[in-house]
């Protein structure tokens, strides 16, 4: 397609600009692969003088094909367009003429040149090539036509030749100009002509200066970052006082503290709970803003700030994991230096695979493996980068039986050595370092991750088998002897026995994968995922599921465990209450535990009876501490079996003194005084016969006293409380005890009258003794009981 451009030259500058070319035979020197001047051809627009109507001074009614030769692929060749070089030439030399004639008519004398040139501006004549008009610039505005290449297989063209100098671009009707890129350019470019317009000066300038804005905004952000990082750390957000935590009394850790099970003794290592002497060992839990948290100490008296420690205590408040125990804080005050954590109340999984009471499943087990492998694959991409201490004790359960890993990071705050530690707990700790390790001097203290692998491949082992650390089977060995096998390097290599018939096939490939001998054919975490995702089909189900049946079955268990405890609690519970009925009152007894506050009740007649051995002091002396107490123990074991058969409450012992009244705290009428009178008679009789272990061949001498009167009677004190007796009578009991004699009982006259009315009992008269305290008294010897009443 041809048109016909009428524009002034910056006009044609700008169809030039970026899209059209002055000539094709500038656009293509000398091109000779005609396919590749084809195809550039075909996006190529081609600007002429328009010569045509110069040529044949006639109007075109179509459309004429012009064929360029494709070898040559030289467009100077058209025919005619040499012609006009000699019409231009005339042309300008009649204008010259016309502007020099003019000037002269004028001035009437030889002009100069520059007179004569602005005479040729702003002129327009029609010479031999066409009409000729030069603007105030002494430009010449010349109308030109546009060429487009419509075959690229012939190279024809489209020709125009539309006259008429317009300034505008004038498309003839019926054709289509393949523009490139689809659209016309503009008559001005966006930057000008000379690329000064300030639009895209100031794009220019725009790419550097965004860049340094970004270099600046970059070094900024920086920077703020890093105050902000100072400014943490010289804030100290993870300190807390002593005085903060509010530490559980011993009561409260015995009940809620999770239990770290720990064998201190045994010779045979088979699991941490077995063995002899094996003492359990409770995390220490404190109260902080409320919340119960687990507080663990180090072994360091102090702790110095430095800013390896200070990023590790900040790193700890960063990391933060569904199955990772959160680090609430720590305590730097001499001598409470300490660690606070998260508190888990379900114990450790140590705790929970010890524990035969709790049914674990194989659902189960690779729920808890799994949230090892997660809070492990977290860990390791973490800044910690590595436990270094994994191992059963250190995975703990919490409310919602969700496994989460504790004791990780700070290595630098944590103790330096293990001194102090006994021998079999400090290697029953090693029993999950991996080999690579144990044979170190001094192993990081923040282990590898080829190490937690190692350990992780332990604790399978202890899931599946659930027989301890390191299991090994018919080969009992001490966590020592199994340490020095593995540092050893013994082939084949030391490891837990496996038990086909507990686990999976893969799942023992898996474990003997973590525990290779060579750190590098251990498997990553995230491999591991995988492969238990493959082995654990059931892990696919809904996450809802799964929850649900791990509750059940804990319920089913803990129903169990409840039914158990219940009954364990109702044993305890009557005996308990039978101690408490040995050392109160029965009636009393019960008033305390309905939470009743028991009284002092007076009585008007009971009979209290009072006895001791007669030259205690002198067997004491000749006697150990050690035998005397299983005299006192033997003696008042044989009194209590005997003072059951009667209607009596013993009151106290001190020292070999022995208290007994009748007729409280449940009234008996005048019995009381028969009830006291036939008891020391047998207790006498079984005094005679009694045998000291230590001295067989000596006898024991009792002396006996025996009193009746009113009395006041209460319980005192709230802790270890006694049912004391008041009065005179008391006293008086008391003195007829001492003024008596070895083997015999001593009564007063108020408890003969008392006696006298039952006619059974054979007494003999004193007569009037001086009583301490009370002057002269007489008194009675009680001799016997007769058949008859």
């Amino acid at each position: 397609m041809c048109i016909r451009v009428g524009s002034n030259n910056s006009q044609i500058t700008t169809v030039l600009h970026g899209f059209i070319l002055s000539t094709l035979s500038d656009f293509f020197p000398k091109i000779h692969e005609v396919t590749k001047c084809k195809c550039n051809r075909s996006c190529a627009l081609s600007v002429h003088i328009d010569f045509v109507g110069l040529r044949a001074q006639r109007q075109l009614s179509g459309v004429e094909q012009v064929d360029l030769s494709p070898q040559s692929c030289d467009l100077g060749s058209i025919q005619n367009l040499n012609e006009l070089k000699p019409g231009g030439f005339y042309d300008g030399l009649m204008l010259y003429t016309h502007a020099l004639n003019e000037t002269m008519s004028t001035s009437g004398t030889r002009p100069p040149g520059k007179d004569v040139t602005k005479r040729m501006w702003n002129r327009t004549f029609h010479g031999v090539t066409g009409l000729v008009h030069l603007d105030e610039n002494g430009d010449r505005e010349t109308d030109f036509a546009l060429w487009d290449m419509i075959d690229t297989n012939t190279s024809a063209f489209q020709v125009n030749t539309h006259a008429g100098t317009h300034e505008q671009l004038t498309a003839v009707p019926g054709t289509d100009l393949h523009w490139l890129g689809g659209v016309r350019p503009p008559d001005v470019p966006v930057c000008g002509f000379k690329n000064d317009n300030p639009i895209c000066l100031a794009s220019q300038w725009s790419e550097p200066v965004h860049t340094t804005c970004w270099i600046f905004k970059l070094r900024l952000s920086l920077c703020c970052r890093r105050m902000k990082l100072e400014k943490e750390l010289v804030a100290q957000l993870w300190r807390i006082t002593w005085e903060d935590i509010q530490m559980s009394n011993l009561d409260k850790v015995l009940r809620s503290g999770s239990r770290m099970t720990l064998s201190l003794r045994g010779s045979n290592y088979g699991s941490l709970m077995t063995g002899d002497g094996n003492l359990q060992v409770f995390a220490k839990t404190g109260y902080y803003k409320g919340n119960i948290t687990a507080i663990k100490y180090t072994n360091r008296k102090r702790i110095e700030l430095n800013r390896k420690i200070l990023f590790e205590l900040k790193h700890m408040r960063d990391v933060q994991n569904e199955h990772l125990t959160r680090f609430i804080g720590a305590c730097i005050d001499p001598p409470n230096i300490c660690i606070i954590t998260e508190y888990c109340p379900r114990g450790s999984l140590q705790d929970i695979l010890e524990n035969d009471s709790i049914t674990l499943d194989w659902m189960f087990k690779y729920s808890l493996i799994n949230d090892i492998v997660k809070g492990m694959l977290f860990l390791h991409n973490s800044v910690i980068f590595s436990h270094g201490k994994l191992k059963s004790s250190n995975c703990v359960v919490d409310n919602r039986f969700v496994l989460k890993i504790t004791d990780y990071g700070l290595s630098s705050f944590r103790s330096e050595s293990d001194t102090g530690k006994d021998a079999h707990a400090y290697y029953a700790q090693r029993l999950w370092m991996a080999p690579e390790l144990l044979r170190m001097e001094c192993p990081p203290p923040q282990g590898t991750q080829k190490g937690d692998v190692y350990s992780f491949g332990i604790i399978l082992q202890e899931v599946a088998l659930r027989r301890g650390a390191f299991y090994l089977e018919g080969d009992p060995l001490s966590p020592k002897e199994i340490v020095d096998r593995v540092i050893l390097g013994e082939w084949p290599c030391l490891r837990p026995t496996m038990d086909p018939q507990s686990h999976s096939p893969e799942l023992g490939q898996l474990m003997q994968r973590c525990w290779a001998e060579e750190p590098t054919e251990r498997p990553e975490f995230n491999h591991i995922r995988l492969l238990l995702r493959k082995q654990n089909k059931e892990s696919r189900t809904n996450i809802l599921d799964n929850l649900l049946s791990r509750m059940e079955q804990y319920a089913n268990n803990l129903e169990e465990l409840v039914e158990e405890r219940t009954q364990a609690y109702h044993e305890e519970k009557r005996k308990a209450e039978a101690l408490l009925y040995q050392i109160l009152p029965h009636s009393v007894a019960e008033q305390l535990k309905r939470g009743e506050t028991v009284q002092a009740e007076a009585f008007d007649s009971v009979t209290i009876y009072f006895s001791d051995i007669v030259g205690f002091t002198a067997i004491s002396a000749e006697s150990t501490p050690l035998e005397v107490v299983t005299l006192l123990n033997d003696l008042y074991t044989c009194f209590d079996a005997i003072i059951d058969n009667f209607d009596v409450y013993k009151v106290e012992t001190i020292g070999d003194a022995y208290m007994v009244v009748s007729g409280l705290p449940v009234r008996n009428g005048k019995l009381h005084g028969r009830e006291i009178a036939r008891m020391a008679l047998a207790l006498l009789d079984a005094v005679r016969t009694f045998k000291i272990r230590h001295r067989p061949e000596q006898q024991l001498k009792l002396r006996i006293g025996i009193h009746s009167g009113p009395v006041c009677a209460g319980v005192v004190g709230l802790k270890m409380p006694r049912y004391c007796l008041f009065g005179d009578t008391v006293n008086t009991s008391s003195r007829m005890e001492s003024s008596g004699e070895a083997l015999k009982i001593h009564v007063s006259a108020a408890t003969r009258d008392v006696l006298l009315e039952f006619n059974c009992f054979q007494l003999e008269l004193r007569g009037e003794i001086d009583v301490k305290g009370k002057g002269k008294m007489t008194t009675y010897w009680l001799l016997g009981e007769s058949n008859s009443q």
